[in-house]
């Protein structure tokens, strides 16, 4: 039997550890799994600096600066707030998860308005990616260097920011962290042969990996990435393979009936499977429609390297201040290098997974991402970055604490000049982690800008809308194109079942033929399909104003004649 070493080392032998491949029964100094009590002061920080992070935001106003966190919100409303409530309310772009879990919350009208039923479950999600981080980080380093990776991830501003809203982001980075800390243990266990933790582990990475496929698109691809891993690593054990061999069958079945399941929805409510990628509301649509005729495509459009640049000086950006983002990616890269030579845990590779994804997504899935720092120097998309935020995490601070460990043994310790600055150098870290934070801040993070920047002229679009809205006698039907400026609902607090809208086809195809004897008020937006349906059939419609804000297409609002006509007749 194995004995288990139980005494502290100090020096070098404890730096090694930082960078020793770990097993569930090594007993290597300084680096093994978490326990629940060094964990549980994690999680109680976490908790604290997300609910200081909340108060900010939600003091100053900024849980509904996006658009897409808006619609988000009205999506989960919709479910049951409307004229034919259920599933089919969900959509076939967005994928559904997201949604799900903020309607404990939205029904409360006022949590709709003010952005908290989107706050709850992003802030839990925040508080799951900040443990997960740091149980990650102890299978590959020591206490000190996992307390820095999880400070860096932790104290990001723009993740703290997300972590407010109804963004998709905080959640997936919860289950991109989880699942690849998870087929770390999982592995661990296969080259182990503890066949009854693989199994269980099997079951929940595939539950995770349905929950990653049924929030980004990214999923998709972590999800078979994630059975690739686990199947390599099987087929080189085969008596364990044998053993477990239900549970990667129900593993496998269950990580092939996510992307199925949202086939066979779009198939079903919209009969094209691939409606998400080619229909009017996907990436694609949007990108041509958003796009000024006769104007050159993005940079990055069908240019891999481009699009390599745009993102990886995208997730620079968001992750540390001013320039210093290309030190931080420099650490992280020689992380990774460092991860591959000596094989330490090599699932964590998984969190680089958003790279290639998004490198190929904006060169050919239509999806641009503007920062102020490139050309066209605006701000879209500047989120997308954030998902690269634990790569940087680990893989910087494992960088690093290679870089301590030869420093400390470059040469003997009484002639070191290095020395000192080796034992200093965690401490260092997470002091220039801190000032990285506060100057973010002070600066506004990218994320935030990009949300306050965009939001000017929608938001006094939508208010004057809205004042508008408030003014109409309670409960008059209100036919309004909502993909787009459901804010105006929202800030108004008009129940969306009182609307005609496109989530409701009959109600709403009968509408747009005949608006003024459908509807008691009509909010006609330039080029949406209202306006098209007034201009093709005006008769009976006295328009009451017309509603115009710089960067945004005006709005009129009609009364119906006809409508009130037919409700006064006997």
């Amino acid at each position: 039997m194995r004995k288990r070493r139980t005494g502290r080392s100090s020096g070098p032998a404890t730096l090694t550890g930082a960078l020793t491949p770990v097993t569930e029964d090594l007993g290597i100094p300084g680096v093994r799994p978490a326990t629940r009590e060094e964990t549980f002061p994690i999680a109680i920080s976490s908790v604290v600096v997300a609910f200081i992070a909340f108060l900010v935001c939600f003091a100053r106003g900024y849980l509904l600066l996006y658009g897409d966190a808006v619609a988000h919100l009205g999506i989960a409303r919709r479910i049951f707030d409307s004229r034919n409530p259920g599933l089919a309310q969900l959509g076939g772009v967005w994928l559904p998860l997201p949604h799900l879990l903020m309607l404990p919350f939205i029904s409360n009208i006022a949590w709709w308005q003010n952005g908290l039923a989107g706050a709850w479950p992003s802030l839990a999600c925040y508080i799951l990616g900040v443990i997960g981080l740091y149980r990650l980080a102890r299978r590959i380093m020591t206490p000190q260097w996992a307390l820095a990776a999880t400070a860096f991830y932790a104290l990001n501003p723009n993740l703290l920011y997300l972590a407010t809203t109804a963004m998709t982001e905080p959640l997936f980075l919860a289950e991109l962290i989880w699942l690849t800390l998870l087929t770390m243990e999982c592995v661990s266990a296969i080259r182990s042969g503890r066949d009854a933790h693989v199994g269980r582990r099997l079951i929940f990475i595939a539950l995770l990996i349905i929950a990653a496929v049924f929030t980004r698109y990214d999923g998709w691809i972590l999800g078979a990435a994630i059975w690739c891993v686990i199947t390599w690593q099987l087929s080189r054990h085969r008596d364990t393979w044998r053993r477990v061999a239900p549970a990667f069958l129900i593993f496998t079945l269950l990580a092939v009936a996510g992307p199925v399941t949202w086939l066979a929805y779009n198939q079903h409510f919209f009969h094209d499977p691939l409606d998400f990628m080619r229909g009017p509301y996907s990436a694609a649509a949007i990108e041509k429609k958003t796009s000024p005729p006769g104007s050159r495509h993005y940079r990055g459009w069908h240019n891999p390297a481009w699009a390599l640049l745009f993102y990886t000086r995208t997730a620079q950006v968001d992750a540390a201040v001013w320039e210093t983002g290309f030190l931080v990616m420099a650490a992280a890269i020689g992380g990774l290098i460092l991860a591959i030579r000596r094989r330490l845990a090599l699932a964590s590779t998984l969190l680089w997974m958003p790279l290639p994804f998004y490198i190929y997504s904006m060169a050919y899935g239509s999806i641009p991402i503007f920062i102020p720092q490139l050309w066209p120097h605006s701000y879209y998309n500047a989120r997308y970055g954030m998902e690269m935020l634990p790569a940087f995490a680990i893989f910087a601070m494992l960088g690093l604490a290679g870089l301590q460990e030869r420093w400390s043994q470059s040469l003997p310790q009484a002639s070191n000049l290095l020395s000192p600055v080796a034992r200093l150098m965690q401490p260092i870290t997470l002091l220039l982690i801190a000032v990285n934070s506060i100057a973010m801040m002070y600066r506004v993070p990218l994320v935030l800008k990009e949300g306050i920047v965009n939001s000017i002229t929608r938001v006094a679009f939508e208010t004057a809308i809205a004042r508008e809205l408030r003014s109409f006698p309670a409960g008059a039907p209100i036919m309004m194109y909502n993909s787009e400026h459901i804010g105006a609902l929202q800030q108004a607090g008009i129940p969306l079942h009182q609307t005609l809208n496109e989530g409701d086809y009959d109600s709403w195809k009968a509408a747009l033929d005949a608006p003024a004897q459908r509807a008691a008020y009509v909010i006609a937006i330039a080029g949406d399909p209202v306006s098209q349906a007034v201009a093709q059939h005006p008769e009976g419609l006295t328009e009451l104003t017309v509603l115009c804000t710089t960067g945004q297409p005006c709005a009129r609002i009609y009364q119906s004649d006809l409508y009130a006509a037919t409700k006064q007749t006997p």
